[in-house]
């Protein structure tokens, strides 16, 4: 199967949850549409949405919540709809 991996548009924080308390956006193995938000990168206390751009299952997450990211750096993999 194909997969797809995404990708960090700017260097920060990846977050996979809007807030600390909050539940995470996605979880591995649940599905993904074109546009589903899969987490967040802060940076200097901006936050930008992080998009899946494929529909299909979520495989992984890359990097951990909390962990600094640079740009163009795999976040997550998802496999793709057949």
């Amino acid at each position: 199967m194909a997969e797809h991996h995404v990708q960090s548009p700017l260097p920060g924080t990846f977050y996979r949850k809007p807030t600390p308390d909050a539940p995470a956006y996605v979880e591995v193995g649940q599905r993904v549409e074109p546009g589903s938000v899969i987490g967040l990168v802060e940076v200097m206390k901006q936050f930008s949405e992080v998009q899946a751009e494929y529909a299909g299952t979520l495989q992984a997450f890359l990097v951990g919540d909390g962990d600094p990211i640079e740009p163009g750096q795999e976040l997550a993999t998802i496999r793709l709809d057949a």
